[in-house]
């Protein structure tokens, strides 16, 4: 077969609007993660637990929105999900305005969570279907490098805003960018792929787990489901962590070295990952993670702290886009809105669960002998990562597993 002279496009408008939308519903997401747990001590002098709890109560909404998307997206269609749900995400983040009590505060929490898990479903799986098979680990690195860009941005206006304005502020910034969203995904067109045939074997109405879950992608969910659980320790807990140690202001600096470190190191790795396989780029990800977290919770520094950043984005901050590809490496287009949901799933859980339950640790750890402890939970990642996936062969670059398509070096 005659190889193709250039790669296939993968800068299309789509792309990069689905892209922006993305960044935006996380940027939301992650401006209100690291300072609605103090919202909820300096309105409602919440304990650290209940704290914890009203952070993480957003995550478990967003698991519950995802199920149900993931269930439903390739019969009613993505962008008509994505409109919904932006519209949805207004409504929702209008509410905080209104939180006059606690209980009231976890369940806005939890509506705003589940309109969260219905958009970035649908953005997940139309990039998905977008991306071009030989510049999936390419693509999944720019379009998640909003999400966690937005790890970085968001906590770092967040924390801003809390000492120079009010949380009102918080939340009318939180209401504009679903705003945004909304607006823009009247612009993306709907993914074109082939549906498969019905299967009228199956009856409708029948309850099958493959109906909620792509069973592909649970081994690289179960190792991002720990990195994410370490790493909503350290998102939510940064603030109290550094006023403990006296580093306030070099923590006022974390988020943005961390997405400065991103930046340059994110279009590399992604590129490596579909050159070089995912277990090129995964190990060094997770040992750079562990290294992080051991000397974040060592920190008796400002330069120990943002080191601890730095090492952060090449550890984690790489590795969840690599894992990302992974979940949806020899999905079939169908297929990879459950793909997506599966992953997003134990992305959840891990983030939904960690700030309640590392919330009880503290009192018995302190916040450095919690950050130790996570440094061994991401060590044991490392086995888990070789037993579930590289060990079985299915961390290979996709050029080696589709021989009939074309290899190419040329760019866009």
């Amino acid at each position: 077969m005659q190889k193709t002279a250039t790669r296939e496009k993968l800068w299309t408008k789509d792309f990069v609007i689905v892209s922006v939308i993305n960044f935006f519903i996380f940027l939301a997401h992650f401006l209100l993660f690291v300072t609605i747990a103090s919202f909820a001590v300096d309105a409602f002098h919440a304990t650290t637990d209940l704290a914890g709890l009203v952070a993480g109560m957003f995550i478990i909404g967003a698991l519950v929105g995802r199920v149900v998307t993931g269930r439903f997206i390739e019969g009613i269609g993505s962008k008509k999900i994505l409109i919904a749900g932006a519209l949805s995400c207004i409504f929702s983040s209008a509410l905080y305005f209104v939180a006059a009590s606690l209980p009231l505060l976890i369940m806005i929490r939890l509506l705003h969570g589940i309109t969260f898990g219905v958009v970035s479903t649908a953005t997940g799986t139309m990039v998905a279907q977008i991306i071009p098979p030989l510049r999936r680990g390419e693509g999944i690195g720019f379009y998640s490098m909003g999400a966690i860009l937005a790890v970085a941005l968001g906590p770092f206006i967040g924390i801003f805003l809390i000492h120079h304005t009010d949380f009102n502020m918080i939340f009318a910034c939180t209401l504009l960018l679903a705003a945004m969203s909304f607006a823009l995904s009247f612009t993306v067109s709907s993914p074109i792929y082939d549906a498969p045939v019905p299967d009228p074997s199956v009856r409708e109405g029948t309850f099958k787990l493959t109906d909620y879950l792509e069973y592909r992608s649970i081994p690289i969910s179960i190792i991002i489901l720990l990195a994410g659980f370490s790493y909503s320790g350290v998102l939510t807990f940064i603030s109290l962590y550094a006023k403990e140690i006296h580093l306030e202001k070099a923590a006022s600096f974390y988020f943005l070295v961390y997405a400065i470190t991103l930046m340059i190191s994110r279009p590399f790795s992604g590129r490596l990952m579909d050159l070089k396989g995912a277990d090129f780029v995964v190990y060094p990800c997770l040992f750079l993670y562990a290294a992080g977290m051991l000397i974040f919770g060592l920190s008796v520094t400002g330069i120990m702290l943002l080191a601890a950043a730095i090492l952060f984005a090449l550890g984690y901050g790489n590795f969840f886009s690599c894992a990302q590809a992974l979940s949806i490496k020899d999905v079939p287009p169908h297929r990879m809105g459950l793909a997506v949901t599966t992953y997003f799933i134990f992305v959840d859980l891990g983030f939904g669960l960690g700030p309640y339950v590392l919330g009880l640790f503290v009192p018995h750890t302190g916040y450095r002998g919690l950050y130790l402890m996570m440094t061994l939970v991401i060590l044991s990642s490392v086995l888990l990562y070789y037993v579930l996936l590289s060990r079985r062969g299915l961390t290979l670059p996709v050029r080696q597993t589709m021989p009939l398509l074309s290899e190419t070096e040329n760019t866009d």
